[in-house]
């Protein structure tokens, strides 16, 4: 804790303190129905900060998540709030998680995800182009060993390395078509094999 850190916390107690003081004085006729008062604010503020720590933990309970179905050979993805549809693939061993694109034609991943996927600088020859929503773009292509959810998986899947900035990675037709089926019903995008 540095100095700054102990002189605020110092000042919060003195504050407390004094605000303490001030209620026991001012209600010291009707003591038992202030300290009520208190402990319900107190049992307020302690659920409000453990709602705000524990947020990221409850809202990964209450949101959907995909769900892969191996004996009928279907994946559920939820739509998230934003109105995309998102999945996690196992990509060479290395969790990326993708944007469905169903208006890209390829698989494109960010370098960020191609090196957590094993792909070297080496590997990734930036030597064409790709028009984009935000413009040309440079893209190197490269074939990725492994792709797969559950007991689904891909080898050999061609994808592009996009040489720009991009936020997520892009699941594109190339990689879609080899589902059998592809359907959006009931905020699901439903993929079948």
């Amino acid at each position: 804790m540095s100095s700054f850190e102990i002189g605020n916390l110092i000042y919060l107690v003195l504050l407390a303190a004094v605000l303490a003081m001030w209620v026991f004085v001012e209600k010291r006729q009707s003591l038992s129905t202030t300290l009520k008062q208190i402990a319900a604010w107190v049992l307020i503020f302690i659920g409000a900060i453990a709602a705000v720590g524990l947020w990221g933990d409850i809202r990964q309970t209450v949101l959907p998540q995909q769900a892969v179905f191996a004996e009928t050979g279907r994946i559920e993805l939820p739509r998230a709030p934003d109105g995309h549809y998102y999945v996690t693939l196992d990509v060479n061993g290395a969790p990326i998680r993708f944007v469905v694109d169903t208006g890209a034609t390829s698989v494109v991943i960010s370098q960020d995800d191609a090196r957590l996927a094993g792909l070297s600088d080496e590997d990734m020859v930036f030597f064409s182009e790709a028009m984009t929503a935000n413009g040309r773009v440079k893209t190197a292509p490269v074939t990725l060993q492994s792709v797969s959810i559950g007991p689904f998986e891909d080898r050999d899947v061609r994808a592009y390395v996009n040489g720009g900035a991009m936020r997520e990675s892009l699941l594109g037709m190339s990689y879609l078509n080899r589902f059998s089926r592809l359907e959006i019903t009931g905020g699901k995008l439903v993929l079948e094999r």
